[in-house]
Parts: C-alpha cells; sequence; structure tokens
C-alpha cells in the first residue's frame, strides 16, 4: 500500500527535502511547513567556559544530547580556540551519546563515546545507563530547551547535573508555511499529519492560538487527519496534549515513519472519519 494520493503534511525544518521526497516515492502529496529554527547562542562563553571545566576535571560524565548541539559547541569552542582542545577534554570524561548521530563528530574531534544509547533514545534510556555507572558529575549539552524530567531523575540517583546551553529551537524567519499549515488543518484539507519532534507541535499549536483557529485545529488532529509519531517521546508529547496517536514505526526513524504512515493511513482514516 501507499499513501495513494493522501495530502500529507511534514513540519520537518532540517531534513524537508528528504521528507518530501520520501513522502512523495510512496505516493502521496506532501506539503511541507518548516516549524522550527536551531540558533546557536550569539554568546560563545557558555562553550569556552564548558571547555575550561572539563579541563579542570570537574565533569567526570558528559552527555551529549545532539550532533547539532555538538556541532554547534565544535564552532563556537574553534571561533576562540582549537577542536583539537574541545577533543582532549571531552576525553578526559566519560561520553554518553544519546544515539549514533553525534558519534561521527566525535571521531573528527579525536574522541569517542563509551555509551551509545540504544533506540528509542529516550532519556530514560539515559538515566538506566547512568545508573549503570559510577560517575555522578553530569554535564548535559542540552538540545533546543532543558530536558528537566531527565534532570530531575538524575539527581535521584545522587547526580549533580550541569546543562550546558548552546543553542535554541525558535520559530523559522518566515512562519507563512506553517500559518498555511495550520489554516489547512483547520479547514480539513490534510489527511495526514507527521510528527518528528515535540517542538514542532508547540510551534504548530502556537501559530494556531496565533490566528484563532486552536480548536479547528484540534477537532482536526482529533477526528479527521491521521495522526503518524516518529517514537515514544514524540507520543508522550501527542498524549498530553489529549491527542491521538494512530501510526508510530517500531524504530524512531524518519524512513520508518513514513513507510509505516503509507501502510497504514488509509486504513485509519477510514475508521477515523467513520467511527460506526
Amino acid at each position: 500500500m501507499s499513501f495513494a494520493g493522501l495530502r500529507v503534511l511534514s513540519l520537518e525544518s532540517r531534513r524537508a527535502k528528504e521528507m518530501e521526497a520520501l513522502i512523495r516515492r510512496e505516493g502521496g502529496d506532501p506539503f511541507i511547513a518548516p516549524s522550527v529554527q536551531e540558533r546557536a547562542l550569539d554568546d560563545h562563553g557558555e562553550a569556552i567556559r564548558f571547555v575550561e571545566r572539563l579541563e579542570a576535571g570537574e565533569f567526570d560524565l558528559v552527555v551529549i544530547m545532539t550532533g547539532t548541539g555538538l556541532a554547534f559547541l565544535r564552532d563556537q569552542v574553534v571561533a576562540h580556540s582549537s577542536a583539537a582542545r574541545l577533543g582532549a577534554a571531552l576525553g578526559r570524561a566519560t561520553i554518553v551519546s544519546r544515539g549514533p548521530k553525534p558519534l561521527p563528530i566525535l571521531r573528527g574531534l579525536g574522541a569517542r563515546a563509551q555509551i551509545v544509547v540504544p533506540e528509542p533514545n529516550t532519556w530514560r534510556e539515559i538515566v538506566e545507563a547512568v545508573a549503570a555507572r559510577t560517575e555522578r558529575r553530569i554535564a548535559i549539552q542540552e538540545y533546543g530547551r532543558p530536558n528537566l524530567e531527565m534532570n530531575a531523575a538524575l539527581e535521584t540517583l545522587g547526580a549533580s547535573v550541569t546543562p550546558v546551553v548552546l543553542y535554541r529551537w525558535e520559530l523559522p524567519a518566515d512562519i507563512g508555511p506553517l500559518q498555511t499549515a495550520a489554516r489547512g488543518l483547520a479547514a480539513r484539507q490534510f489527511d495526514v499529519i507527521l510528527f518528528t519532534s515535540s517542538i514542532q507541535l508547540d510551534h504548530l499549536m502556537m501559530i494556531a492560538r496565533a490566528l484563532g483557529l486552536e480548536s479547528q485545529v484540534t477537532s482536526a488532529l482529533r477526528e479527521y487527519t491521521a495522526i503518524a509519531s516518529v517514537g515514544p517521546v514524540m507520543t508522550a508529547s501527542l498524549e498530553a496534549a489529549s491527542l491521538p496517536v494512530e501510526i508510530m514505526p517500531m524504530h524512531p526513524k524518519m524512513g520508518a515513519l513514513i513507510k509505516v504512515a503509507s501502510e497504514m493511513s488509509a486504513t485509519v482514516l477510514e475508521k477515523k472519519r467513520d467511527p460506526r
């Protein structure tokens, strides 16, 4: 089975072109509305202080949450010092990588991860990995916003947790496509929506609220549009918003998400729109 011409909405930003191509390959009619931009902090002081604290032996474990954040760290340090210095500093601590994406960047720095958190790469797997270790002075390279639940769980293990903030998630400079997406959802013009990050949902609803369409968008998501989530973290965010997740792949990957959505959407829509 395929999407067979279904109108598919994606809020992907960094991999928008790849998402569009994959949807088309599965027979869908894609509309891509980039929903977030990752902005590095203008002040590089956080990155430099982090390196200095690593060199001083203040941390014995570092959690790398994203390849994007590690790349920002590298670039900010290189602007003032050298990649070799960062690699040597990271080498003084045990490195936990949330999945495989940071690994090539670590190799380029001459460092390596002692622990690679397995799928589905949620904060719970990170806490489980840390619980099996003795290191308790932990630095966390945050993604676009703090993960307060993970920090609290680590602290219950007796850890001291220091966030390292290098970038933030913001609305894209051009919010026009996201506004079009909100209006289209409210008018029930999309058959399927694909979510790959919780910030996509937050920004979609922020725009819908600003347009006075929040209730219409919510109703469409509950009653009309098939909702596909990339994995457990995204699913938890949708369920917290009382939105039903009808489609989720076995593995939290973009390709797997689109494949299973193309296979299941027609059946999901039939039941969702005519629940008798």
